[in-house]
């Protein structure tokens, strides 16, 4: 089913090519002339939309502050806001992506860059979702755990235990995204050696996939491993994740920078740290993170 598209921009011409693109891409495309209308559309049907392309400056309600109405309100926070803009001002770029933004385009972009963007963000929020539907049932068993040791080398290997890790913390909904994207980090980068600019190139072929597959398969990495580590208490999970690569210079990818803002990735460390868990510290060279849940307040009383 196409995803379906709430494209808000005052200026008509942009609205009607961009309009034009998306629906030559597949993509069901719905516009709105400013964020005071986006929102009455939004807030008159909360599940109907699967991703919002919101201009940073119109009359009414700005793209900022519709930005920061959606990510507060809970029937629309997890809908994912690429924001569109004339500039890449950092002050503007960091101020949007810490309100909540998932991905910043300059205007006007081209179908082909326009659609791998979307795509990118639509897949990734696919993913997740799916992660979330599975969480739930291993409740049971896993409240008598109070440590484990796992190992991990394949793609669909993290998607499992993100699932598990998430269900241990007590904290799926929150924690599930942040673990995959940290073991997929530990597989790809970590054991497999595929760079920033590397994953990059591959991702705008729609390669990364198989390259990590062909990878896989190789003899210099066909031993390697992700190790996965769990101690819980009754108040706190703490896991830790090693991978057995040369490390990385983890500084850099903690907070959100607006120099990867236009990446088709590069922000999945700095989301996680800020939506997925309570800390996160990588040690030593970078091949070892340790992140920890708190468990939730409903359940402590």
């Amino acid at each position: 089913m196409p995803a379906n598209i709430l494209l808000v921009d005052d200026d008509t011409m942009f609205r009607t090519l961009t309009g034009s693109m998306l629906d030559k891409c597949g993509y069901m495309v719905e516009t709105a002339v400013d964020g005071q209308a986006a929102w009455e559309l939004l807030d008159a049907a909360p599940g109907h939309f699967d991703l919002v392309l919101l201009d940073r400056h119109m009359p009414n309600l700005d793209g900022l502050e519709l930005l920061k109405r959606l990510k507060a309100d809970s029937r629309m926070s997890g809908i994912p806001v690429v924001m569109l803009t004339v500039n890449n001002r950092q002050d503007e770029v960091t101020r949007g992506l810490s309100e909540g933004a998932y991905h910043y385009l300059i205007k006007p972009a081209s179908k082909e860059l326009l659609d791998a963007v979307l795509r990118s963000v639509l897949d990734d929020l696919r993913a997740k979702r799916q992660l979330q539907e599975q969480a739930g049932r291993y409740v049971l068993p896993l409240k008598l755990l109070h440590h484990a040791e796992f190992s991990i080398r394949t793609l669909q290997e993290a998607r499992d235990m993100a699932v598990l890790l998430a269900e241990i913390s007590r904290d799926a909904p929150r924690s599930v995204g942040g673990f995959l994207e940290l073991l997929i980090n530990a597989i790809e980068h970590g054991n497999l050696g595929i760079s920033y600019a590397e994953k990059s190139r591959l991702l705008s072929e729609d390669r990364w996939v198989e390259e990590v597959n062909m990878r896989l398969q190789q003899p210099e990495y066909a031993s390697r491993f992700v190790e996965v580590t769990v101690d819980r208490t009754d108040t706190t999970c703490t896991v830790t994740i090693a991978d057995q690569g040369d490390g990385f210079d983890w500084l850099a990818y903690l907070n959100f920078n607006p120099a990867r803002a236009f990446d088709l990735h590069g922000r999945g460390i700095a989301m996680s740290r800020a939506a997925s868990f309570d800390s996160l510290e990588y040690r030593g060279n970078g091949n070892i993170v340790a992140v920890s849940i708190n468990k939730p307040a409903e359940l402590l009383a």
